[in-house]
């Protein structure tokens, strides 16, 4: 059964550039647009969940009132792992109680510069750790495609939203698939951008290896491009090539590599031949493609959840200290605290670890020396069942489990490295499945220019179809 929330109302089924040329073009106003966004929103809500935060009366004051910018009137949600002014930041989580913040994080204020209006926050898995955000007082974040299925990782809230019609465009970020994962789930493209391509909030900017990027979901490869285009207007990263204003397919052939195994784990028989039927499409569009060996090395796997295990440790070690008198340990869900007891027994190999991941770019950078691109499937396996990845259950089931579906994403957040997710397959089950291309750093231009010509080529479907 599909959920969305499409009609004949002043979004009706435009993207973000349509929208924008819509309000521009005096067809509608942006004050119905946000009234018909908030209406949407609120009907989704019970079937999806979605949603961790509304600011509805502040959206419609901005309505009245709008800031410049090129999104100028477009509604959108935060995913709530970010600062925003007025709003608490939950994480995911129930460990604590937020109090609104007093001003905008780096990111936000960069991203609400563009003219976005925010209408909340979004619904993310316990402090972004689990690939499926299945919170056990919270509540599962489902995909609008099948609600029996999980919409997949912490940017799960977003996903839905966009894809069921709620908004066009909203926020990710990714620190292992994050705006991958869910885009794949949820029939969306997702780029996470290279490492500090936009502006980060000073937590992520912190970290020994920054493997977190921002970005946005989109039902459209334009709209994900004039939301770059638009970001570096107002934040521009000086030591990357600009992305400037991509707006059509490349001339360039490619050299493109094909990889089916992931980073220590191997993709399913049906997810395999839906790669290699991508790799065909790519072939008669006149790329040279070859199938290679995934260039990471065989301590990536257990280096990345090393470090991801650390982070989880911090949170638990500190969290009176970050957020207060309220934090309550008890509270947090099984994947959190077996993280934290992952790190706790193997802080003798964190330092190790960390030199390793950190090298990871250089031999991602050889590698694009060769290769212009590189196909992946963006997950191994189909799209699981929620209680499937359940934070409740055993520590070690639920680890093994997440392993054998991420066994791609993570190389990108180690490397710094651009990558998309493409609604280009459906599995036999009819639900999304999502293929990632990656390029080198600073690269998203050649990633954008692909993704228009695949979605020419092969359009793919909506939620509605």
């Amino acid at each position: 059964m599909r959920v969305h929330a499409f009609g004949d109302d002043a979004l009706g089924h435009h993207d973000a550039v349509g929208l924008v040329a819509a309000i521009q073009d005096g067809e509608v106003s942006i004050p119905e647009v946000i009234d018909a966004a908030i209406a949407r929103t609120e009907r989704l809500q019970t079937d999806l969940n979605a949603v961790a935060y509304v600011a509805y009366d502040r959206a419609r004051a901005e309505a009245r009132d709008p800031r410049g910018g090129f999104f100028a009137g477009v509604p959108t949600f935060l995913k709530d792992n970010v600062d925003i002014a007025g709003m608490p930041t939950q994480q995911g989580a129930d460990a604590y109680s937020p109090t609104p913040l007093a001003k905008d994080g780096d990111f936000a204020r960069m991203f609400l510069a563009t003219g976005l209006v925010p209408l909340g926050k979004t619904q993310l898995s316990e402090y972004g750790f689990s690939p499926s955000a299945e919170h056990p007082r919270i509540g599962p974040v489902r995909s609008p495609w099948d609600p029996a299925h999980t919409a997949g990782a912490s940017s799960a809230g977003t996903a839905a939203l966009v894809a069921a019609g709620a908004v066009p465009l909203a926020h990710g970020n990714d620190g292992g698939g994050s705006i991958r994962i869910p885009a794949a789930v949820n029939g969306l493209v997702g780029l996470k951008p290279t490492r500090d391509r936009l502006a980060q909030d000073a937590m992520n900017r912190q970290m020994p290896v920054r493997i977190v990027s921002d970005g946005v979901l989109t039902r459209s490869v334009r709209d994900t491009a004039a939301f770059l285009r638009e970001a570096e207007q107002v934040y521009r990263a000086l030591p990357l090539p600009p992305v400037g204003d991509v707006t059509r397919p490349g001339r360039k052939r490619l050299r493109i590599a094909v990889h089916t195994g992931g980073i220590g784990r191997p993709a399913s028989p049906e997810v395999v031949e839906l790669t290699l039927k991508t790799a065909r499409l790519l072939e008669e569009l006149g790329h040279e493609v070859e199938q290679v060996e995934h260039p990471a090395p065989a301590s990536t796997p257990d280096d990345f959840l090393l470090y991801w295990s650390m982070l989880a440790m911090a949170i638990t070690r500190t969290g009176r200290r970050q957020y207060g008198p309220t934090w309550d340990r008890t509270r947090l869900d099984n994947l959190t605290l077996g993280l934290d007891r992952h790190c706790s027994r193997r802080m003798h190999r964190l330092p190790g670890a960390i030199r390793r991941l950190r090298r990871l770019s250089r031999v991602s950078a050889d590698f694009h020396q060769r290769y212009d691109v590189a196909l992946t499937p963006t997950l191994a396996l189909q799209t699981p069942l929620v209680g499937h990845l359940d934070p409740t259950n055993d520590f070690d089931t639920v680890m093994e489990r997440i392993l054998e579906w991420v066994a791609f994403t993570p190389w990108q957040n180690a490397t710094g490295d651009p990558a998309v997710s493409l609604p280009l397959a459906t599995t036999a089950a009819g639900l999304p499945q999502g293929m990632m291309f990656a390029a080198g750093a600073g690269r998203e231009s050649t990633l954008l220019e692909l993704a228009y010509e695949l979605e020419e080529a092969a359009p793919w479907p909506r939620i509605t179809g």
